[in-house]
């Protein structure tokens, strides 16, 4: 019982974060980083600390040969198919394009990000770390010793793409309506990394996958509005 009340107060601690982080009066602020990460990291050392405890930190942040080319191919798959998912569901011209305007207006001015890129680098790196250690690593192990590791990761994938819904009201367009781009976005992503450490045991994979995935989409091949 005592996982699972861990496990509902990360996904309840996480989703008022994600909602609070992610009002239009914290577009572009520091706020929106701080009340987005700080959550993240605070209990990502938590489940780091009882990985530790346990022997399994070492093994899940093992890196071998060729993590790299699992991570930035993977990565390219998941850009390639962000790209075609918007293409689809909010294409240009049409209301629910402000689907993701408003995420991208949330994440700040493109020139000023460019300004201060290494801190970005900074930045995305921790909170990429700081979200696979927490749900691909602490939540999954939760529940593999509640359910079994088979089906942990998947009920994972599903609580992380949960604890996004509260940004579908926090980012909802009057035209368009709610705005369910993240919490699809999130469990896509979340069954792919959620498999990559099932199939891997491991985290390093998974996180250089997500921190790839995450620049490219902020930085390189942005879905909305100018590249940096």
């Amino acid at each position: 019982m005592l996982n699972y009340i861990w496990v509902a107060v990360i996904v309840g601690v996480v989703a008022a974060a994600s909602y609070h982080g992610f009002q239009v009066e914290r577009a572009g602020t520091v706020g929106f980083w701080l009340w987005v990460g700080t959550p993240l990291v605070v209990l990502a050392t938590l489940g780091a600390a009882r990985a530790y405890r346990d022997g399994e930190l070492r093994g899940w942040l093992r890196p071998i040969w060729g993590d790299a080319t699992r991570g930035l191919v993977s990565a390219a798959a998941l850009v390639l198919a962000a790209i075609a998912f918007v293409h689809v569901v909010a294409p240009v011209g049409t209301s629910r394009e402000s689907w993701i305007a408003r995420i991208y207006l949330q994440l700040g001015d493109p020139t000023m990000l460019h300004k201060k890129a290494a801190l970005l680098a900074v930045a995305v790196f921790t909170v990429v770390a700081a979200e696979e250690i927490l749900w691909r690593g602490l939540v999954t192990t939760l529940l593999a010793e509640k359910i079994g590791s088979r089906s942990a990761w998947i009920v994972s994938a599903l609580l992380y793409a949960l604890a996004s819904v509260p940004t579908a009201w926090a980012l909802r367009d009057p035209e368009a309506g709610l705005n369910p781009m993240l919490p699809i976005a999130s469990l896509g992503v979340g069954l792919v990394w959620g498999g990559m450490g099932r199939v891997t045991g491991r985290l390093t994979p998974a996180i250089l996958s997500h921190a790839a995935f995450d620049w490219c989409v902020i930085v390189v091949f942005r879905l909305w509005g100018p590249s940096l």
